[in-house]
């Protein structure tokens, strides 16, 4: 007799786990951290005042880059301001005395054509051991509370004691960290030779930097400097006067700071004609050029 075969017994299978699924799954939250942390990462460098700035100056630089590359007026001539204004350069001031009058220094600070502003101002404060310009304290003043980096003058009087003068300049004149270092405006010699005149200039010099901690800047006039100061005082910053030119005619060896360009610019804000200037090079260098401290 045939014996049946029990049938197998069958074995219930259990639905496997989706492990695709999942690996899948967990990949994607990987990878949606990952972009997540990147973003934030960049938004950071973006909002942070180190990153903007580079970028900003950098897109600034390659702007000024390309249209210099496309401009070929050496010296265009500005209509807001009525004067020509060498190119290249892209920090701008102005000089004033009490000739100009009464000043509306709210007007100038908001001067804006095309990028062109009125970054600074030189004021006369003194002249020789006795005159104090007549509109000194008031330019003096505004310009700070306008927001204009401000920078005060003496005229000198090379038959008067250098020394003299310095403390009578450094007693008109209460300079503040921020403020642009003392000009010693050089224009005469007064019929002395350069064995009497540069020790007197040097001791206003030193005077000065010995109270205010920071090397004047010297201030004159293109010719009058190659007859009498160049190779002289060197180690300070210079400011000179030359008018009417599309370029300064030095060479490398002369490390000018300022160049009054022209003498009859119109300038929002002020009745009369004034004096334009140039700074060598940018904003950047001429707020390492202020005075960091000071101790009067």
């Amino acid at each position: 007799m045939a014996v049946q075969k029990k049938a197998p017994a069958k074995r219930s299978v259990k639905p496997r786990a989706n492990t695709g699924t999942r690996k899948k799954a967990k990949k994607k939250t990987t990878f949606g951290i990952k972009t997540k942390v990147v973003l934030v990462l960049i938004v950071l460098l973006v909002f942070s005042p180190f990153y903007y700035g580079k970028v900003l100056k950098t897109a600034v630089s390659t702007g000024r880059w390309f249209r210099d590359l496309f401009v070929f007026d050496e010296y265009p001539h500005y209509e807001e301001f009525g004067i020509r204004i060498p190119r290249k350069y892209y920090v701008h001031g102005i000089d004033v005395s009490y000739y100009q009058g009464k000043i509306d220094w709210d007007k100038v600070a908001a001067v804006d054509y095309n990028g062109l502003k009125i970054s600074f101002a030189f004021i006369k404060a003194t002249e020789g051991i006795t005159l104090v310009d007549s509109y000194f304290q008031r330019n003096w003043r505004e310009t700070k509370k306008e927001g204009v980096i401000r920078g005060a003058y003496h005229y000198f009087k090379p038959k008067k004691s250098g020394i003299w003068q310095a403390r009578f300049f450094l007693q008109t004149v209460k300079m503040e960290a921020g403020d642009l270092p003392a000009v010693v405006d050089i224009e005469e010699s007064a019929g002395l030779s350069k064995a009497e005149l540069i020790p007197n200039i040097q001791d206003f010099l030193d005077e000065v930097e010995r109270k205010t901690k920071a090397k004047p800047i010297i201030y004159t006039g293109y010719q009058f400097y190659r007859d009498h100061l160049q190779g002289e005082f060197d180690d300070y910053p210079l400011w000179v006067a030359h008018y009417y030119q599309p370029k300064l005619k030095f060479g490398k060896e002369t490390a000018w700071r300022f160049w009054q360009h022209a003498d009859n610019a119109k300038v929002e804000g002020i009745k009369h004609k004034v004096d334009m200037n140039v700074f060598n090079g940018e904003e950047e260098d001429l707020s390492a050029l202020l005075i960091q401290h000071i101790n009067l």
